[in-house]
């Protein structure tokens, strides 16, 4: 096969894996009557799905490439990136300063919470980033591991898609809303590896793109622990929030094992 065959087939796995996000994301398109208790277990969800990537398959990754020192010092850069980002979103925009509503409420139009969906879809997008790139160079070098390689990514990319739409759902009441911003976020993996193809894949480095993995996983840790989990608690209903965190890394845990 001459490579441009091989380009055209690293392309279209990397396609697969990263806008596998659009099968979570139709999760939307299934909750007729949205109820907190629904909202509160699928935020637990999402942080259980992203703390459990973090610390189970990034980190680890990460420090296997680069090492303990410089995977931590990249972790906490993410967080440190992160943290900055929060402290200069106005406080109008910030949850912390929002009013609780009751339990019955209707969280159509809660400001805070379209903000939650967003930032999970910006660190997904990240995190879809490198992978597309890694998932596109490594088909690239052996189709067979390629294959491989875009089936784990397309697994924990569902719940992805999950994490990001159900949110926005919540925020807008607007399913078609919530499955473009879901559907988005797995985009940004054939983009890194379209974009690392043509301009960063002669200068990028091995090094640098594991050291991205730890980044990565500080902003996910930041977003559940800061955002997801306090918004989940917010609406009530705590025992559903842990069911949620627990289903979310349990989830995570089966795709992982099953490859």
């Amino acid at each position: 096969m001459d490579i441009s065959g091989h380009i055209g087939f690293a392309l279209i796995l990397t396609a697969v894996a990263g806008l596998s996000t659009g099968i979570g994301s139709t999760i939307a398109y299934f909750i007729k009557k949205p109820k907190m208790i629904y909202l509160s277990f699928s935020l637990g969800f999402s942080a259980g799905v992203m703390i459990y990537i973090s610390f189970v398959e990034l980190m680890p990754q990460a420090t296997a490439g680069v090492g303990r020192i410089w995977s931590t010092a990249a972790f906490f850069i993410g967080i440190l990136f992160i943290g900055l980002i929060d402290i200069f979103v106005p406080e109008a925009e910030n949850p912390h300063h929002f009013k609780a509503p009751s339990g019955t409420a209707n969280v159509q139009g809660d400001a805070a919470l379209m903000r939650t969906g967003l930032f999970t879809a910006l660190a997904i997008g990240i995190h879809n980033f490198p992978e597309g790139l890694a998932t596109f160079a490594t088909a690239l070098a052996d189709i067979d591991l390629g294959i491989m390689t875009a089936a784990a990514i397309s697994i924990h990319n569902i719940p992805e898609g999950i994490s990001v739409s159900v949110p926005i759902l919540y925020a807008t009441g607007d399913k078609n809303k919530a499955f473009m911003y879901s559907f988005l976020s797995g985009v940004t993996e054939p983009v890194g590896a379209i974009i690392g193809f043509f301009i960063l894949l002669p200068f990028l480095s091995e090094r640098l793109l594991t050291s991205l993995l730890a980044f990565t996983a500080a902003i996910m840790v930041y977003i559940s622990i800061d955002e997801l989990l306090p918004m989940a608690h917010r609406y009530g209903h705590s025992h559903a929030v842990i069911l949620g965190v627990v289903f979310g890394m349990f989830i995570m845990a089966l795709g992982l094992l099953m490859l």
